[in-house]
């Protein structure tokens, strides 16, 4: 092993950011408005690498652009309300480009440690993929940007090992096409997972979707608006509860008995649970009507997976071709930073609730952690921006006063 004498080591006058996707640079940006300087460290060889990399082609922000933009730079004025993919990886791009934003690429983070004795945070990254020197950099600020989407869920069933057909995570699922004429169990039913049986259906294969628990499915717009837009300016007038009820009542106007369908709501509203578990509502994007014609199939959880079928809990055997997983991402944080300082050991998650989870003990942060998605990171990122900008102030007025 490496010892720490024989590491590179250099200083960062500023902030070290982990993570060069939206919350990585929506800080980075904050930060440089002010002066501040900062280096964003990115283990993958490009921004945003989940959005470039492991998301499906039909995927669009499933909220309106206005909601979505980071701070300081709005979206194009030409763009559609529900930004595609590639126009939000462009917006990305260019957000970079506007503010010179330049991470250190294929830089993989195996430790964050702050130092009691010099009063500094150590960050340690990996020897590369060409040899390279491990790099310790030590710096005031850490600010853990790596996202609630950083690594790949990937459930055990029993049997995985006996089926013979393909199991792949949504992260590698780009369209339906290869998956034609095909049968194919999507184990999730959250956003990913209806837009995914969506796709295939579109692409004449046959899915069939896992549902295991309950679920809110909303409409993407309701009365001519975006539902999230709605409540948020309902929430403005009126407690969450009376919001939610007002929201499922429109939802069953539209939707219909989402439980006839297979998908069961929860008794928790769909507001009030997104703000006590994080667990976001479906936006209906046409799934639903997918399954009203039987295209799609709704099936319950799975028992166990046999060489070419799957037995679910209800004791129902079917044949399936593929099984596609969208069971989601988990945090890396707890694998590299060390101390109970800010997050939980378990899910990385901050342990103070919203909106208070955003600043730790030492110099430490967390941007993109809310639950709240691309809103959340920019509220984060803005209060991070200005904590540090009193610090760095205070500082230099010391600094003036040594001269």
């Amino acid at each position: 092993m490496m010892s720490r004498s024989t590491r590179r080591r250099l200083w960062v006058p500023g902030s070290v950011i982990v993570g060069a996707g939206p919350s990585g640079l929506a800080t980075a940006a904050c930060l440089k408005e002010k002066g501040i300087p900062s280096l964003i460290l990115e283990r993958a060889n490009c921004i945003a690498s989940l959005w470039q990399h492991k998301t499906y082609d039909r995927l669009r922000l499933h909220l309106p652009k206005n909601f979505c933009e980071l701070p300081l730079l709005p979206f194009p004025k030409d763009f559609p309300t529900y930004p595609t993919k590639q126009q939000f990886i462009s917006y990305l791009e260019s957000y970079a480009k506007h503010f010179d934003l330049e991470p250190a690429y294929n830089n993989t983070v195996v430790s964050a440690e702050f130092d009691e004795g010099c009063g500094f945070w150590r960050v340690r990254t990996g020897v590369g993929l060409k040899g390279d020197q491990e790099t310790e950099y030590v710096c005031q600020w850490l600010i853990v940007a790596t996202g609630e989407n950083a690594e790949e869920i990937v459930p055990e069933f029993e049997g995985m090992d006996k089926f013979l057909g393909p199991v792949v995570h949504t992260s590698s699922y780009r369209r339906g096409d290869c998956f034609q004429g095909k049968s194919v169990l999507v184990v999730g039913c959250g956003n990913s997972g209806m837009e995914v049986s969506l796709d295939l259906c579109n692409h004449n294969a046959c899915p069939s979707l896992v549902v295991r628990d309950s679920v809110h499915v909303l409409p993407q717009e309701m009365l001519g608006r975006s539902t999230f837009g709605l409540a948020m300016q309902l929430l403005k007038w009126f407690p969450v509860r009376l919001v939610d009820r007002f929201l499922l009542v429109i939802s069953r106007i539209m939707l219909g008995n989402t439980a006839q369908l297979g998908l069961p709501r929860p008794k928790i509203g769909p507001l009030e649970l997104k703000s006590i578990t994080g667990k976001t509502p479906v936006l209906d994007v046409g799934t639903l009507a997918q399954i009203r014609t039987g295209k799609i199939k709704v099936v319950r959880g799975i028992k166990r997976l046999m060489r070419n079928a799957v037995e679910f809990v209800d004791g129902m055997v079917e044949n399936f071709d593929a099984i596609i997983l969208a069971t989601g991402y988990r945090s890396t944080a707890p694998a590299w930073l060390k101390g109970k300082n800010l997050s939980s050991e378990e899910d990385g998650f901050p342990s103070k609730p919203f909106p208070d989870g955003w600043k730790g003990h030492n110099g430490l942060y967390a941007v993109g952690f809310t639950k709240r998605g691309l809103l959340g990171t920019s509220m984060d990122a803005r209060r991070i921006a200005e904590d540090i900008e009193k610090q760095w102030k205070v500082r230099a007025v010391q600094f003036q006063g040594l001269c």
